[in-house]
């Protein structure tokens, strides 16, 4: 498989008051990647308004969406997407949707992102992201399994169950055979990958804006990409919300970033 790494530096999407930092981590990543297979999406300086649609930072984030269609639409093989905040996920899942018909989305994250609008806390879209690509009809419910999440608000738990989606937790994934299962019930024969780093354990690495404990062992999150790179085509990326309060940070976490980077593009 040959990769193009799509590089996002939005931060515009994260509740967080150090929200900057995930654009300082998108270009620490970056500087670890081949230059000749990569490629960047301008973000804008301006946080962006709401414009009347209950997501904070709206405009700007709907001006890097469309950056990032024109940049994936030049893209001629597997898009591996370097954010960033979660919300660099819209785009992309959309694009790999639109390739591949019988997509599934696999969502590793500490936080499942399934608000919308009226159960945010924060109106930040880095948390409705998934809400959204469900409810736009980008990929059905019934082809999105969570994987990871151990911090939930209650629109989202309320949402899950509603919508049957499927949410494995971090023992569950001590084996991945579980898990390539599950995909394979639903149907897809390809798999977008969605990786928010806070989905491992902040034993495992430093640069998360809200680590939460109890996460994966980056090798069980490498197991478990390998697997599910066995039996179904990936069609896409994303690795997002690396945030180094330091460039000591960087340097420790840099390891953990690129096994993770080289199971999926291998």
């Amino acid at each position: 498989m040959t990769a193009t790494f799509v590089v996002v530096p939005q931060w515009q999407g994260s509740p967080s008051s150090r929200a900057m930092r995930q654009a300082d981590g998108a270009a620490a990543i970056r500087g670890d990647l081949p230059s000749a297979a990569t490629r960047e999406v301008a973000v804008p300086l301006e946080a962006g308004d709401e414009q009347s649609t209950g997501v904070a930072r709206f405009s700007s984030l709907q001006l890097v969406r469309e950056r990032m269609r024109d940049v994936l639409d030049e893209v001629t093989d597997t898009p591996i997407v370097v954010g960033g905040d979660c919300g660099v996920s819209a785009a992309a899942v959309m694009h790999a949707a639109e390739k591949h018909g019988d997509l599934a989305v696999i969502w590793f994250d500490a936080h499942p992102d399934l608000n919308d609008v009226e159960s945010s806390p924060s109106g930040a879209y880095a948390g409705m992201v998934l809400r959204s690509i469900v409810d736009d009809g980008i990929v059905p419910a019934g082809r999105v399994l969570l994987v990871g999440a151990r911090s939930w608000d209650p629109g989202e738990e309320a949402f899950a169950v509603e919508a049957g989606i499927r949410s494995f937790s971090v023992d569950e994934l001590a084996d991945a055979t579980a898990l390539v299962a599950a995909v394979a019930e639903t149907g897809a024969q390809s798999v977008y990958l969605h990786i928010d780093l806070d989905v491992l354990d902040p034993g495992e690495i430093a640069g998360l804006l809200d680590p939460e404990p109890f996460g994966l062992a980056a090798s069980s999150l490498v197991a478990a990409v390998k697997a599910l790179r066995g039996p179904f085509v990936l069609a896409g990326a994303t690795i997002a919300a690396y945030a180094p309060a330091s460039p000591a940070e960087t340097v420790d976490d840099a390891p953990t970033i690129l096994r993770i980077i080289g199971a999926l593009a291998s």
